[in-house]
């Protein structure tokens, strides 16, 4: 990357809204890389708030922390693979609180670098829950905020990204000694930006005029399916149907998250990249753990930031 270079402050506020999609996430790094070359500086320097759900919850953490995308990259490469491909929720729950260790250690939403909010869903009132670190994002009961629910911030990743029933459920502790049993917040929110905006406008007070969002998705692909040639397992036949369900809501839930901002708040300047790709060869999954193609879909986002080059310009620069 070239020397960081320190934008002026414009008075506008910029924020970064990254969906969800598991494995598919690989898509939104390559958006991203070339976003930072844009700026030629980390995106937590120019991004106000970042918002993530699930995967993008990961990645929107740790560009809070203060990691460049490329970091990011390497960690997915060395990670995701070992977590989508652990055959069991317990599995694949182990991995990524292992992934929760080695790359967040002790971090808490006291040491980030820029307004960030991360979405888990409560499991038993069926409610959404927004890790945050800033009291000004808090729409009530101020006096006992604490940032992130006094949680830890790998252990509210560990929740956002816990798709049940593919994973097992996070229950987290807060800094007042309630429990809460969370999934992923893909299930309330899968594209968060609505979120985001309700916190720029109504939290933090800032006007529709001054703000500029760019809403990152994970693409859309072919479904997965087996070879007619052999006769699959039953359990095998039953877990991609599932898989296809549960990937089907979330997309559901992304585009209607959309269409709403689209409605509500035309009037704010919104660069949406999250291409459809048609071809079967695409075909892929938010469980995908096949590293060469994980890196076709990066090289996807890189090309899909392309398309939209001149409107990032504008909003970003």
């Amino acid at each position: 990357m070239a020397p960081h270079i320190e934008h002026k402050s414009d008075g506008v506020f910029r924020i970064l809204s990254l969906d969800g999609g598991g494995s598919k996430g690989f898509y939104t790094l390559g958006v991203l890389h070339e976003i930072e070359g844009l700026l030629q500086c980390p995106l937590h320097k120019r991004f106000d708030l970042v918002y993530g759900t699930s995967t993008g919850a990961i990645i929107a953490a740790l560009i809070a922390l203060g990691h460049t995308v490329e970091e990011i990259h390497q960690y997915y490469r060395k990670y995701v693979p070992a977590i989508m491909k652990q055959s069991s929720a317990s599995g694949k729950s182990i991995a990524l609180a292992n992934l929760s260790v080695d790359v967040f250690g002790k971090a808490s939403f006291e040491e980030v670098k820029t307004g960030i909010g991360i979405v888990s869903t409560k499991w038993v009132t069926e409610q959404p829950m927004i890790f945050k670190a800033n009291v000004n994002q808090a729409f009530g009961r101020k006096s006992t905020f604490l940032p992130g629910f006094g949680v830890p911030i790998g252990e509210a990743v560990q929740a956002s990204c816990s798709a049940y029933p593919f994973f097992n459920r996070k229950t987290v502790t807060t800094g007042s000694g309630a429990s809460f049993e969370l999934i992923d917040g893909g299930f309330c929110a899968n594209n968060p930006a609505l979120y985001a905006i309700t916190d720029a406008l109504v939290a933090l007070g800032k006007e529709r005029q001054d703000i500029r969002i760019v809403s990152v998705g994970v693409g859309s692909y072919p479904p997965v399916t087996l070879s007619p040639i052999r006769s699959p397992k039953k359990w095998l036949v039953q877990q991609l149907t599932s898989v296809k369900l549960l990937q089907k809501t979330l997309e559901i839930n992304t585009h209607s998250m959309d269409q709403l901002r689209s409605l509500l708040f035309q009037d704010i300047p919104t660069v949406r990249i999250n291409e459809t790709f048609e071809r079967p060869e695409m075909a892929t999954d938010f469980l995908e753990y096949d590293l060469s193609k994980l890196n076709v879909l990066r090289t996807r986002g890189m090309d899909s930031y392309g398309k939209f080059e001149a409107a990032l310009r504008a909003s970003l620069l």
